[in-house]
């Protein structure tokens, strides 16, 4: 490739490849996909579903939770249930996301 001088401003000198201009930027519509109905919509997502951190409490025995929510996550098959554990550590409560399974309700306990 060619390096060309180029005089900027304040008389700098910046040597510039003749790639750069060729191989600019990728454009918009090539980074989000072949359309835009297609893409995924993420922004109304409730959360990212996970399974517990396996603690101590977890692995030597088991954990209760309460099912206080189920609600539909958009663009998922399933909907999920808000899951509400005592922290084990500290005077608090812990929310996380499971994936419901069939025949869940709120205000079940789950282990």
């Amino acid at each position: 490739f060619w390096l060309k001088d180029k005089t900027l401003h304040r008389g700098q000198i910046l040597q510039v490849s003749e790639d750069s201009r060729i191989m600019g930027r990728v454009i918009r519509g090539s980074r989000k996909g072949k359309s835009l109905i297609f893409t995924s919509k993420t922004r109304l997502r409730k959360g990212a579903v996970k399974l517990r951190a396996v603690d101590y409490a977890e692995r030597t025995g088991y954990m209760k939770g309460l099912v206080k929510k189920i609600i539909h996550d958009p663009g998922r098959g399933a909907p999920l249930a808000e899951v509400v554990f005592h922290d084990p550590y500290r005077y608090k409560l812990k929310k996380e996301l499971f994936v419901a399974v069939e025949g869940v309700h709120t205000g079940q306990f789950v282990y």
